[in-house]
């Protein structure tokens, strides 16, 4: 199978991070398609980028789909996430979604340890959206402007697992998700010195997303996710007005 692994911000830093862990959940005979958001910004902090970033991802979406099997939205807060997932004729998977399910077959609460204290309400808003906010513990941040985006795990990795172990200490904690695309990888990297599971939400995403396209559900042709009627559209690109079954207007 063909996966479409999409990183709603502009960092090309960030998407090798990416790559290289979901290159690890990949199973033998698969492939990836890594695609960078041509537009937006460097990572996505609030409610507003992650509007940017699902539009991002919906235009790539829409000029790369038809050539693979499932799509992942590498972004922890999942912009654009059910509106794909709503538009597309194939599975997509989001970090967030794939993260929080997957710790709470870990354990009974989990805390989230992110990059900056500004991401803690889009969040939280994010995983209430999923009806889980009774099972999360914390979310846990960085209190410091970030100097590179692709080297934070490098800069801040100490603070991050110094958190975590807050997060349990402290918070109650049964599992921990080191949240967001940047920090891709880290989780394996530092499992040993975790008192208890950490997760990486590249890694449960992308083995989630093969796993839905094992399972080959119908495409919906009733209820809330059945695709949008047609109606007149402008200045949407060839590949989005295309899928969404719109005309330009002249």
């Amino acid at each position: 199978m063909k996966l479409l692994v999409i990183n709603p911000n502009i960092s090309s830093d960030v998407t090798r991070l990416i790559k290289a862990e979901a290159s690890r959940g990949l199973r033998p005979g698969n492939e990836l398609t890594m695609a960078t958001a041509p537009f937006g910004v460097a990572y996505i902090e609030t409610r507003a980028e992650a509007l940017i970033g699902g539009y991002a991802a919906l235009q790539i979406a829409a000029e790369h789909y038809a050539q693979h099997d499932a799509v992942v939205v590498a972004a922890f807060g999942d912009p654009g996430l059910t509106a794909l997932r709503e538009i597309l004729p194939i599975p997509v998977v989001g970090m967030t979604e794939a993260a929080v399910m997957t710790a709470c077959q870990q354990g009974g609460r989990f805390s989230v340890i992110a990059i900056s204290q500004r991401i803690q309400a889009w969040y939280r808003e994010c995983i209430a959206s999923y009806g889980l906010e009774g099972r999360l513990a914390s979310i846990r941040a960085l209190d410091e402007p970030l100097q590179h985006i692709g080297r934070v795990q490098e800069n801040q990795g100490e603070r991050l697992v110094e958190l975590g172990r807050r997060a349990v200490e402290e918070d109650g904690a049964d599992v921990l998700i080191l949240a967001g695309a940047p920090l891709a990888g880290l989780a394996r990297s530092v499992a040993d010195r975790m008192p208890v599971p950490a997760i990486d939400g590249v890694t449960c995403a992308l083995i989630q997303a093969q796993a839905m396209v094992d399972i080959a559900c119908n495409t919906p042709a009733a209820g809330s996710y059945t695709q949008p009627p047609s109606k007149l559209c402008k200045g949407l690109g060839t590949a989005l007005a295309a899928l969404v079954g719109r005309q330009p207007q002249d």
